[in-house]
């Protein structure tokens, strides 16, 4: 059954009118009224729903019921993303919502080859967003992921965290999987550098700052593969999938 986002307030037994982007694809692949949709707005369970109408940019369902279906892992993983070339970062988020995560942070790293500043960072957030919302609707997830502002590494490692901060590194000695096993379901911030990795001074202020150094093994993962690996191996750990 097709699932859409809809921010709005969500009332069972009432009407309500579908933001226009989900008027113009329901029209387009040429739903018809009578039609059975899932819709959620972000603050947990979905809805059951009945197209009532629709134009070519405003359709009008009627709210039948509520189902509180959370799927959400019962630990929160918030991913700390160094900007990567090209497209990469769209695939991260849309899979890193798949996997569980939490929250998303963009950073600026030195060695990230993307640099974002004003109207470009503003847009490309919007973007993110967007790809985490066409996520969640394939996914099953009612919950949106968080999706932190573009933030240059430093100046977060500053800012105050919930729970452990994790440097994935191959200078690590120590194992995320081990860590994992031996520490428990928690609130946790897992770091991945660009593309190079972060380099030895950007490591050193992170440890400096309280973070953890730990390896994902002997490999050397690429920047895309290597946080939905860990996302991936802490839910095999803890749950969640």
């Amino acid at each position: 059954m097709p699932r859409f986002y809809c921010p709005q307030v969500l009332t069972v037994g009432a009407s309500a009118e579908l933001p226009a982007a989900v008027a113009h694809h329901l029209h387009v692949v040429r739903t018809q009224p009578g039609a059975q949709l899932t819709l959620f707005n972000g603050d947990g369970g979905q809805y059951a729903a009945t197209l009532v109408e629709l134009c070519k940019k405003r359709a009008t369902v009627m709210i039948d019921g509520f189902e509180a279906l959370e799927v959400e892992a019962p630990y929160a993983v918030t991913l700390a993303q160094a900007l990567p070339e090209g497209t990469k970062m769209d695939w991260i988020v849309e899979k890193a919502v798949e996997l569980g995560a939490a929250a998303i942070q963009p950073l600026a790293a030195q060695r990230s080859v993307v640099r974002l500043s004003g109207e470009r960072a503003e847009k490309r957030q919007q973007h993110w967003q967007g790809v985490i919302v066409s996520a969640s609707e394939q996914c099953g997830r009612n919950r949106l992921v968080r999706l932190h502002a573009l933030t240059e590494f430093r100046a977060w490692l500053a800012t105050p965290s919930e729970g452990p901060r994790i440097l994935l590194t191959p200078r690590a000695t120590a194992s995320l999987a081990d860590w994992a096993r031996a520490s428990g379901p928690q609130a946790v911030t897992v770091m991945i550098g660009p593309e190079g990795g972060f380099t030895p001074e950007e490591e050193d202020a992170a440890l400096a700052a309280g973070a953890l150094s730990l390896s994902m093994g002997p490999r050397v993962l690429r920047t895309e593969t290597a946080g939905l690996a860990a996302l991936a191996l802490l839910a095999g750990a803890w749950g969640g999938i």
